[in-house]
């Protein structure tokens, strides 16, 4: 019985498929039932939009009034500082802008940014001068032997401040010279008078509220140097041991905080801070105004070397002191050495004693000018800073226009904020990314991406010139001619172009000098001996 009831379910089933089969055939011969198909939708090709990089102008005079200073974005930034604090990073400068346009609008003058590329003018972080800057001063000069009057109406300049979080609160440590000779009414007959480094707190930057914590050091003479002299000035011979501008800060793996300090007069030196307080445990003797951490000459208390930056980078397990070297108006360049110890010695990539005075290699920065544009000198005094999200590194500092640009009325005084992704070496140098950072979305990059024309910059030391670049070309078969010769090759997984034996880091990049500006990519290296070679991208 089941079995017979089986049969009839099989055939009853069998028959159903051949009967729904002839009306699917019957349906599919006959152009009469032939239902009408919906028309294939293919869905429009897309285009990306452009990337909407920066536009601003690097000739900024026609914006450059304090009216104007809404539009300022990186224009009039002289000794970049920048810290994060909340969404915003911050940055704090010199008291410098062409034409003088902040004059009386406080000082050390800031501005923000969510981006790193679009930032906003916000004001000064100092209404006035502390009054402890002129009783410090004028105490100072009635210990002297002889006694000295008081300097009753100083003036003043602010310069190179540091911004840092320490724990809950901000630090601000800045710099105030007195513009005044030690003695007499000419600087032709006497040293400067002294540079003092403060202190100010705060809990927030998006307050600007600050509470002055005072005196962290100043500038003290060595021995019995004369402040006042007859005929030509002994550069040799500088009053004061360590110059208290260009301060930053450092605080150790193991918890111990250092002020590093110095301009010319006898290098830069480290002094040992109270965390409490972040200021020093004392000040009795010349000792407790630090040691000597880096000098550009073993014996000459004048030399040209400032602005330090201190670092330490936990992957690589150093501390990386930065140096401008030379005058800032042309010849300014970037240095930098590394110490396993916050004490030193601090070694060159040539393994050099730049604590003991030999030459500081490699070098970062230079004069320098790609095609298309007037370049860029005055390029040194960094702030090296992180992002602290996804740890990048960034390098910021100012760059002038050359000298004598053709209708533009004191071009050198033209002073730009630069902002420069940092990399880093197989071997842990850093290297600083050709053209200034614009937040340009990261492509993959191939060995196809590097064939076709560029422009190479090699930048030899040369006091006060500017370097210009070369066009090169990369080609399918790995060979590079133009305006040099020889091989390249890549390694996409370290993303690392070797080029003549150069091992460059790239990345994709804004190219700022291009009569339009658009999208690239870059390169970045160092020769074993530390010298610069930067690559873009034209074709």
């Amino acid at each position: 019985m089941k079995k017979s009831n089986s049969i009839l379910k099989i055939t009853s089933y069998v028959g159903f498929f051949l009967f729904a089969l002839a009306i699917v055939s019957c349906s599919s011969d006959d152009p009469a039932n032939k239902e009408t198909d919906p028309p294939v939708v293919v869905p429009p090709v897309v285009t990306p939009p452009a990337f909407p990089g920066p536009t601003y102008a690097d000739n900024y005079i026609s914006i450059s009034s304090w009216n104007s200073r809404a539009q300022w974005n990186l224009a009039n930034v002289h000794d970049p500082t920048v810290e994060k604090s909340g969404e915003y990073y911050y940055m704090y400068q010199t008291d410098a802008s062409y034409g003088n346009a902040h004059d009386g609008h406080g000082h050390f003058p800031y501005r923000r940014s969510k981006d790193l590329v679009t930032w906003e003018y916000m004001g000064s972080a100092m209404a006035t001068v502390p009054a402890w800057v002129k009783d410090s001063l004028n105490n100072k000069r009635a210990r002297m032997v002889p006694a000295l009057p008081a300097i009753e109406n100083p003036r003043y300049g602010y310069w190179a401040p540091y911004i840092k979080k320490v724990g809950n609160k901000y630090r601000l440590y800045y710099s105030i010279v007195v513009d005044e000779p030690i003695t007499g009414t000419s600087f032709e007959t006497s040293w400067s008078e002294r540079a003092f480094i403060g202190l100010a707190e705060s809990d927030d930057l998006s307050t600007n509220v600050w509470v002055d914590k005072g005196m962290v050091v100043c500038s003290e003479p060595d021995g019995a140097k004369p402040y006042s002299f007859t005929g030509a000035r002994n550069w040799e011979n500088a009053y004061f041991k360590f110059n208290a501008i260009d301060p930053t800060f450092i605080q150790t793996p193991e918890g111990d905080q250092y002020l590093i300090y110095g301009s010319w007069h006898s290098g830069i030196a480290s002094l040992k801070l109270d965390p409490s307080t972040g200021k020093p445990y004392q000040l009795k003797t010349l000792s407790d105004y630090g040691t000597r951490i880096a000098s550009r000459s073993a014996t000459s208390r004048w030399q040209g070397s400032e602005g330090p930056e201190i670092i330490y980078n936990p992957e690589t397990q150093y501390y990386y002191l930065f140096l401008a070297y030379d005058g800032l108006d042309v010849p300014y360049n970037t240095r930098v050495c590394r110490s396993k110890s916050i004490t030193g010695p601090f070694l060159g990539i040539n393994g050099a004693n730049v604590t003991n005075g030999a030459d500081c290699w490699p070098m970062l920065t230079h004069p320098y000018g790609f095609n298309n544009h007037t370049g860029w000198v005055g390029f040194a005094h960094c702030s090296v800073f992180q992002n602290p999200d996804t740890k990048q590194w960034f390098y910021a500092s100012q760059a002038r226009l050359p000298k004598d640009v053709p209708n533009v009325n004191a071009s050198n005084a033209l002073m730009m904020g630069h902002v420069r992704a940092i990399k880093w070496t197989e071997d842990g140098w850093p290297v600083v990314d050709p053209e200034r950072y614009a937040a340009v979305p990261e492509t993959t990059i191939t060995e196809a991406s590097f064939i076709g024309t560029w422009e190479q910059i090699t930048m030899n030391y040369q006091y006060a010139t500017i370097q210009k670049s070369v066009t090169i070309y990369l080609t399918a078969d790995k060979k590079v001619s133009g305006g040099a010769t020889g091989t390249w090759s890549y390694d996409s997984t370290a993303k690392t172009l070797t080029v003549n034996g150069v091992k460059c880091k790239v990345s994709d990049a804004w190219d700022w000098e291009s009569a339009t500006r658009k999208v690239t990519i870059s390169y970045s290296g160092l020769t074993t001996a530390g010298v610069p070679v930067w690559g873009k991208k034209i074709n």
